[in-house]
This record gives C-alpha cells, structure tokens and sequence, in this order.
C-alpha cells in the first residue's frame, strides 16, 4: 500500500490546540455598519460590547460549557483592548453568583465598561493574559505605535506580527489555549497561513470571522520550534531482574 500525500502525521507533543474566537459585538462594529469610517474613530478606539454581544457572549459561553472545553483550556491569551477582555471573562470566566464564587478575586468589577452586566469571578478559571501582539490593527507613524487619523497598519505587518505571535505561542507550556481577538488579526493572519495549505484549507481558513465565533485549530511545530516531550510517551525499557523464559519464572 502507498502512502497517502492526503494525510501528515506529527509527534503529539509538536502540536497545540487553539481555540481562536472574535470578540462579540463592539458599539464600533454598530457605527461601523452604517459608515465604515466609524472604524478609524479615536471615539470608538477601545469599544466596548453591546448588549447583543453580552448575549452572544451569554451563548457562545453556554457551548463551551456544553462541550467541555471550559475543563479543557489550559490558558486564556487576549488583547487588551476592552471588547476582547470582556469577550473572554465573560466566555471564560465564572458566571455563578454562589458565595465561594463570590469570595474568589474577580475578573470584571459589575457594570465594568458601560456593560451593566454583573460581575465575573475567577473561581475554577484558566489564567488569562492579555498579550499587545494580538490586538487590532494598528494606526502607526514611523516613531511609535500612535493613533493618528487614517494612517493605519499595513495588511503585510498585521500578517508578520500574526505569525511571529503564533510562533510565540510555542513558549508556553500550554497545549489547549483559547484566544480572544479581532477580525483583522485573524484574517489577515490566517490568510498567511493558507498561502502554504490545500486550496479547500485555505479556503477555510480564510473565511471572515463573525462576532463572537470559536474555531479550533491544530497548530503544529514543522521547524521545532518548541521543545520537550509529551508525558504520555514511554520510551520502553526492560525490565530489572534475570531475563528467563516465561515458564522458568512460572516454575520459580
């Protein structure tokens, strides 16, 4: 039988599972739906959720648990702008309102952010850590990373600064980690990514993002770039003692 060209196959300890997801509906995305320039707002720069995206928040939250990928995220990387971090305390957090919630440290103070939601407890939770390299796009000069009307990051370094993120990612000890981000970031991102896959995989991977949407991935090391190994591998050894037959050792 050949092999197939269809098929790869990887050490398990050279891959990570990602869980990729786009904030919830921002009051940018609203103003932006109905004048896109909205999105170059100095007004609108760190937007906060609307209650439509508190509710898909509420949902996106319920599948989770659902599936058990709440027991399974290890870690929650989001950028720190304030629709991403209400995103994921309020997909990733601990929504009960129990008095051992309620005596743990909390991710979000009630009503944090014009949300008018209630507050978000760090009880039984993956850390989070909100990382720069995965926020919006950015709107630079060439002397720092400043917010100037209509100067904006070019699609090329929103890739570059994807794939060096992602390369990061191998770092961390983590293999199931969860990240909260934006359309622009992802898109451009994986669109990169897909320049190397079958064309139905780039496909995939280049569909845009809707609010509040969860994709899985398998991110996997083909330069060795991390390190280590997975602990469920044995290497095999023999075992201590008189290396005897079987029925000899029966006998004894």
């Amino acid at each position: 039988m050949e092999a197939s060209a269809r098929t790869a196959m990887y050490p398990q300890h050279r891959c990570k599972n990602i869980y990729l997801v786009r904030h919830a509906q921002g009051i940018h995305n609203v103003e932006g739906e109905k004048d896109h320039s909205a999105y170059m707002s100095l007004a609108l720069l760190d937007a906060h959720i609307t209650p439509l995206g508190w509710s898909q928040v509420d949902c996106l939250r319920e599948h989770v648990t659902k599936c058990g990928l709440d027991k399974k995220i290890e870690l929650v990387i989001v950028s720190p702008l304030l629709r991403t971090m209400q995103t994921a305390v309020g997909v990733f957090g601990h929504g009960s309102n129990t008095d051992e919630a309620s005596a743990s440290p909390l991710l979000m103070v009630e009503g944090a952010g014009h949300s008018g939601h209630k507050a978000i407890s760090s009880l039984n939770c993956p850390p989070f850590l909100a990382v720069e390299a995965c926020r919006e796009r950015l709107i630079e000069n060439d002397e720092d990373v400043l917010w100037e009307p209509e100067v904006r990051e070019t699609i090329e370094s929103v890739a570059a600064r994807g794939m060096k993120f992602i390369d990061w990612l191998w770092t961390r000890e983590e293999k199931d980690i969860a990240i909260v981000t934006h359309s622009s970031f992802l898109d451009f991102t994986l669109n990169m990514y897909g320049k190397e896959c079958h064309p139905a995989i780039a496909e995939d991977l280049s569909k845009r993002f809707a609010n509040c949407e969860l994709r899985s991935m398998v991110l996997v090391d083909v330069s060795k770039i991390g390190s280590g190994t997975h602990t469920c591998n044995f290497s095999g050894k023999i075992p201590s003692g008189l290396d005897m037959p079987s029925d000899v050792v029966d006998k004894k």
